[in-house]
């Protein structure tokens, strides 16, 4: 049974996902590090679009279609090329994601699938992508180690499918994950790493709740310790999706975002599916 984005039960959905997500993580090791992970045909959970011709590579999670069209893979953050930006570093194992993205669709028909917003603040197209034989393109470069999740408010469909290709890839120390450079960070050594998207591990030491905002704590000085925060929007996802921020003390968790300094080093929370819980 599945529930489609686009229904009025958006709640029902939020719960569900968001308790297949904590499955998912539960399940995880019970795969083994030898196994090929096999996800669930995702396609029924998205409005599907029209089917074109890839006509060019950007990078590791952009391309162009064949109407002139250019698509940011949505959910997935690949790593980046300059692109004639003046000094900017190309990251590590750039041109391994374009390369294979170049090889799973150069010159191949794919078919878009949307499941949330579909324009980005650049105009390019968001969306998943499929090839005729059901190849999903995001989760080849996920499970190649080639590409992270990177989910946003107002895009969340499949991110725990998503996430389960991210972590076997991890698990097996595919690509990004054998660098440092996409290291988990602890929420000790967090604040050297400000101003990037990060994975950061740790146990929340206390939540609190000020003005409206929810700051998950990881240590006693709030001051100076690694925070999340949650703003009211935010909060209210949380709780449709059934999950109190306020009960998540002593919570092992897995986060991302942008990491900022804010009193410490600090990510903003705008969605459930920013947050793994590693042990309940």
């Amino acid at each position: 049974m599945y529930f489609d984005l686009f229904t009025s039960d958006s709640k029902r959905y939020d719960q569900i996902m968001f308790k297949y997500i904590f499955s998912l993580l539960i399940l995880m090791p019970l795969w083994g590090h030898s196994q090929e992970i096999i996800y669930e045909d995702t396609r029924h959970n998205l409005q599907e679009g029209p089917r074109l011709k890839v006509t060019s590579i950007v990078d590791g999670d952009t391309l162009f279609l064949e109407d002139n069209q250019q698509i940011r893979l949505v959910g997935i953050q690949a790593p980046k090329l300059p692109l004639g930006r003046p000094g900017f570093k190309k990251w590590p194992l750039a041109d391994e994601s374009r390369n294979l993205l170049t090889r799973l669709s150069q010159n191949q028909y794919v078919t878009l699938y949307y499941g949330g917003n579909r324009r980005d603040r650049y105009n390019r197209t968001l969306a998943h992508l499929y090839l005729d034989d059901g190849t999903w393109i995001q989760g080849e470069l996920l499970k190649a180690g080639l590409a992270r999740v990177y989910s946003f408010a107002d895009n969340r469909a499949i991110v725990p499918q998503m996430l389960a290709a991210e972590t076997h890839a991890r698990q097996n120390n595919r690509g990004m994950w054998r660098l440092d450079h996409y290291k988990i960070r602890t929420t000790e050594n967090a604040v050297q790493h400000l101003n990037n998207f990060e994975l950061v591990e740790g146990t929340i030491y206390k939540v609190a709740k000020v003005k409206g905002t929810i700051y998950l704590n990881f240590a006693k000085d709030w001051k100076s310790d690694f925070t999340l925060t949650l703003k009211n929007k935010a909060i209210k996802m949380f709780q449709k999706a059934g999950i109190d921020p306020l009960e998540l003390a002593g919570k092992k968790i897995r986060a991302r975002g942008w990491l900022k300094y804010y009193n410490g080093p600090a990510i903003t929370i705008t969605h459930p599916e920013q947050i793994e819980i590693l042990e309940p």
